[in-house]
């Protein structure tokens, strides 16, 4: 072989190995609570890896139905520690990768400036007509939310009140289109970097529910895909630490 031929032997291979050709794609089921801090680490996480991500979001029962159902993505990233913890005991997830990336905060929103004082006093004061929730059947932050009305003794009284969105994205939609005067949802879909976005909110105390905790799973059709375990490996990482942590999560 010529020594011109083997150096563009040579030259295509190298290229080969740094293409992009290299890159995979990973499929991500996110709980709508972790929308935006999702989007943030995606763009960082591609820009460092190569990797591209494809993120479906939805209430967290919801994407455990579409999971048993061969949806076919390698990561769940669930609103809770039940969920995927049983989807590792049904044998659907790799036993040992499962984590907590995030523990959660849960709000009280009001899309009107002034609505809410920082406390919970217009919650029992109860003027308001509609008040949104997700639904706690399926959504781990409308399962918090029913735990505080029940503390404060209101479950039975605002029964009548109620708006229930199959997702916490779909309770926010509520409050934000006017459709409830407030709701409970996410202080990640509210706040960034500890400042309220828009509207008046009482931030709920962590002592009114069970804690969120929130646990990523790497599933079985992701074991050998190097793009999920590189996106986990990553969400542990400093980086998305940083962004998860600007949201209001603790870890």
């Amino acid at each position: 072989m010529s020594c011109s031929i083997f150096r563009a032997l040579f030259t295509a291979m190298i290229f080969t190995l740094n293409s992009p050709i290299q890159a995979s794609e990973v499929q991500v089921a996110v709980a709508a609570n972790f929308t935006a801090p999702m989007q943030a680490i995606a763009q960082s996480f591609e820009h460092h890896s190569g990797h591209q991500v494809v993120a479906a979001y939805g209430a967290t029962g919801q994407l455990y139905a579409q999971i048993q159902h061969g949806a076919p993505f390698d990561v769940f990233l669930s609103a809770d520690a039940s969920t995927p913890a049983k989807l590792e005991a049904q044998g659907q997830g790799v036993r040992g990768s499962r984590f907590t990336y995030a523990t959660g905060r849960l709000v009280l929103w009001s899309a009107t400036p002034g609505y809410l004082d920082g406390s919970d006093a217009a919650l029992k004061a109860m003027r308001y007509r509609h008040l949104a929730i997700a639904d706690a059947k399926t959504a781990p932050y409308g399962l918090a939310a029913t735990q505080v009305l029940a503390k404060f003794g209101l479950t039975e009284a605002v029964q009548g009140k109620l708006v229930t969105g199959q997702s916490i994205g779909k309770a926010l939609h509520f409050i934000a289109t006017g459709n409830a005067e407030l709701g409970f949802v996410a202080m990640s879909q509210v706040y960034q970097e500890g400042v309220l976005k828009s509207g008046s909110a009482w931030l709920v105390p962590a002592a009114l529910h069970a804690p969120i905790r929130q646990d990523a799973l790497l599933l079985k059709k992701g074991a050998d895909n190097p793009a999920a375990a590189a996106f986990l490996q990553y969400l542990k990482g400093e980086q998305a630490a940083q962004i998860i942590q600007s949201y209001g999560y603790q870890l």
